[in-house]
């Protein structure tokens, strides 16, 4: 789920903390690819050497969780840009090519209630995503802020819907009392993961495309979302913020009880697509999120504050899958996330800070990935 709203508010006044964790040593390799790559794109940080040929999408709002098709010639995205007309997040259609400075995607959700994570099905003509629009036509009230700590609302009116790529809503996946939102689909086609309060927590589950066989994966206490398949559709990939003390396990409960959680400390696990085998992948501090597979399914890319004093800014790093080789990707001074592979391996669509004039406007970014 985006919450990048919050998250912007969250980069710009994060009181200051120390942490007493051992931090994993993060490397920013220096090389004659590095400089060459950098000259080429004034859209590009002289350090980012993995980039090349980026392409800015959006130019204002809050736009993120950009999906690609299974053929990777569109992208499915969210958006609460006020020149497109819609008052919070609704989903948006686009070509790989397209950049909307002068004109309007077109919006393929109801634009009634709130939307979040959009996810292309396999035939590419379909998508899923979570909407709170049976719930109320309006968007929902957005707390940021519970006894001075910054809060993400976890709307029981969520439910998980299939459309066309005209808009039109042909199924409803899930009826449970409770959250039901953040799908994704696996690569193979034949599975979605999803998080749900229909236990009491916010776990993870997996269905199958049409919404049968739903198995829960995960039952520890806490926050588990975000969650990707591999490549191969054998693991999942998710973020977490799991409470261990007496006061945090209650300070955890009290705020799912109103539908809220805190986002400032999360960490990566990874399971495999069943649940087996679950196991923290960071032990970074901080907010650790958005993760997703590389291309070869050895390596997670994700976002990450754990570098920060003062809670900004998010990069993008990489590490290996037994935790070792964190390296960094990106060098922002603001707000890096929701960095998304393309099927090929080729390009990385992500949201930036970058390029938007000082201000909070989050946008969309594909970039052409290089090894």
């Amino acid at each position: 789920m985006t919450r990048i709203f919050v998250l912007i508010l969250l980069c710009t006044v994060f009181s200051c903390k120390e942490n007493t964790k051992e931090k994993t040593t993060t490397t920013t390799p220096e090389s004659e690819e590095t400089v060459k790559t950098a000259t080429d794109n004034p859209l590009i940080f002289s350090e980012e050497k993995y980039f090349k040929n980026m392409h800015q999408v959006t130019f204002g709002g809050d736009n993120a969780e950009a999906y690609w098709s299974f053929d990777d010639k569109q992208l499915i995205f969210q958006s609460n840009n006020t020149n497109w007309n819609v008052s919070c997040d609704q989903m948006f259609l686009m070509n790989i090519d397209d950049t909307f400075k002068d004109t309007i995607p077109p919006m393929v959700s109801t634009g009634k209630g709130r939307t979040t994570c959009a996810y292309f099905l396999p035939d590419n003509k379909h998508i899923i995503y979570s909407s709170t629009h049976l719930v109320d036509d309006n968007c929902p009230e957005v707390p940021l802020r519970k006894n001075g700590k910054y809060i993400w609302p976890v709307y029981d009116s969520f439910d998980i819907f299939v459309a066309d790529l005209e808009g039109n809503i042909v199924k409803q996946l899930t009826n449970e009392k409770g959250y039901d939102a953040e799908p994704t689909v696996s690569p193979k086609g034949d599975k979605i993961v999803f998080t749900s309060t229909r236990s009491g927590d916010l776990e993870l589950y997996t269905m199958n495309i049409d919404g049968s066989d739903v198995k829960q994966i995960t039952d520890e206490l806490g926050y588990d979302g975000g969650a990707f398949f591999s490549p191969d559709g054998t693991k999942i990939i998710f973020r977490s913020s799991r409470p261990r003390t007496k006061a945090e396990i209650k300070e955890y409960k009290d705020l799912l009880a109103e539908g809220l959680v805190q986002p400032t400390e999360m960490e990566l696990y990874i399971c495999n697509a069943d649940g087996s085998d679950l196991r923290q992948l960071t032990d970074l501090g901080n907010a650790n999120w958005s993760p997703f597979f590389h291309p070869s399914g050895e390596k997670i890319i994700f976002s990450s504050n754990h570098e920060s004093e003062r809670g900004f800014p998010f990069n993008l790093y990489m590490i290996n899958l037994d935790g070792t080789g964190l390296e960094r990707i990106t060098h922002s001074e603001t707000f890096d996330a929701f960095p998304v592979f393309s099927n090929d391996g080729k390009k990385l669509a992500f949201s930036s800070n970058r390029n938007n004039g000082g201000g909070r406007d989050t946008n969309l970014f594909i970039v052409e990935w290089q090894e």
